[in-house]
């Protein structure tokens, strides 16, 4: 199990060397006293002792076991830092590159005691130690796990929506959030919105660039989430941007324009959703695929053995939306595709035709619905967050 913990002090104990210089002046030739960058200031500055801020304190307890163990020397350089567990074994953390800085970022255990000692030579040559002995959270109240929509070195969609669904209500969404992290290869600019109490997404402010590398990590493990709650456990994901594949499918000539990086390959003869069926309209963001579904009314209330109802496999199935939107094969209704519509929300095509869009398309690709009649598709339906304006996603959600 990966643990890293996100750099965010909430304690310091500030240790000083015995001795500090005070500030002088010595008078010059003219009878002036000498200037900022004088030979006795430069001597002054460079025989400063050391001071050690050690996160957390000595004396703590109830530490956070995902919260940092960290030692930040001032006027001076670590020569030796370590971190002992109760066994007395040493835990290993990181040195900066010049010196002045140590983490350990790996998550404590529940619990547990542990003791850091610190030594530090300042510019005046002398050595300063400081010892910390603190306690973790014995046990926590409730723990609250995370889970991703995607899979480690997965190629994805332009429209692709990273999403964090944890497993229990979030009390303090501004400690989740700081939790979460999302680096991307060519910098993109995007930010989070919470869509409920468990679930926050985020996205870029226009759809992806094909080839961009992300790299997403939700380190709560030891976190404080709020109410006492604390992170299960860390996840994280690389994945890669792909071609920009952009299928838009028009009720009224009963066709699905099929674009690759932005150029028509292909045009396809489609059949929505009947009067009293409508298909949403809007722009959907798939979101699985699957070789073999059974299409079942009963999904959204309508039992199989009752008017209107309906239990049928089909060979391919592709998820548009959580409210059942899909685009799949439909061999019955061959007849009616490119003619006009007749089913009861889905995108219907052939059985050739499904197969072969499905060999296109990948999660995160876009299929925009238009000209169908029905209402304009939810933003929280599914993956749908391109249905939301920059404005109004960027806009913060209350809980």
């Amino acid at each position: 199990m990966m643990r890293r913990s996100v750099v965010a002090g909430r304690w310091a104990c500030l240790v000083l060397a015995a001795g500090l210089l005070a500030g002088c002046t010595a008078e010059s030739g003219n009878g002036g006293t000498s200037g900022e960058g004088s030979p006795g200031s430069a001597s002054a500055e460079a025989a400063r002792p050391a001071s050690l801020a050690v996160v957390p304190p000595s004396g703590a307890a109830d530490v956070a076991p995902g919260e940092p163990v960290s030692v930040r020397a001032t006027d001076g350089r670590l020569t030796e830092v370590t971190l002992r567990n109760p066994e007395g074994e040493a835990v290993a953390g990181v040195l900066s590159a010049d010196g002045t800085s140590w983490e350990f970022a790996d998550g404590l255990g529940y619990g547990k005691q542990y003791t850091l000692t610190a030594v530090a030579v300042g510019g005046d040559g002398r050595q300063v130690t400081s010892t910390s002995t603190f306690t973790t959270v014995a046990k926590p109240r409730k723990t609250i796990s995370v889970s991703l929509n995607m899979q480690d070195g997965e190629t994805v969609g332009v429209g692709m929506p990273l999403i964090f669904t944890f497993g229990s209500k979030v009390a303090d969404r501004a400690a989740a959030e700081r939790a979460l992290k999302v680096v991307t290869e060519p910098v993109t600019e995007g930010a989070f919105r919470w869509m409920s109490d468990s679930m926050v997404i985020w996205r870029p402010k226009d759809y992806w660039q094909p080839g961009t590398k992300i790299s997403v990590e939700a380190a709560i493990y030891g976190k404080p989430l709020g109410g006492g709650a604390y992170g299960l456990e860390d996840r994280a994901a690389k994945i890669t941007v792909g071609d920009k594949v952009v299928v838009v499918a028009d009720g009224a000539s009963h066709q699905a324009k099929v674009m690759v990086n932005d150029a028509e390959v292909r045009t396809l003869p489609i059949s929505m959703g009947k009067s009293g069926h409508t298909t949403p309209v809007g722009t959907y963001t798939v979101m699985s695929e699957h070789n073999g579904y059974t299409m079942d009314s009963g999904t959204y209330g309508v039992p199989a053995d009752t008017p209107g109802g309906y239990r049928t496999f089909v060979r391919y199935a592709v998820r548009l939306s959580n409210s059942g939107i899909f685009y799949h094969s439909a061999p019955w209704s061959v007849g009616s595709q490119g003619r006009r519509n007749v089913s009861h929300g889905c995108i219907n095509l052939s059985d050739a035709n499904a197969k072969w869009l499905m060999d296109l398309s990948k999660k995160g690709d876009l299929f925009t619905v238009t000209n169908s009649g029905g209402q304009p598709l939810e933003a929280t339906d599914g993956w749908s967050v391109w249905q939301l304006p920059w404005q109004t996603w960027t806009t913060p959600t209350t809980s």
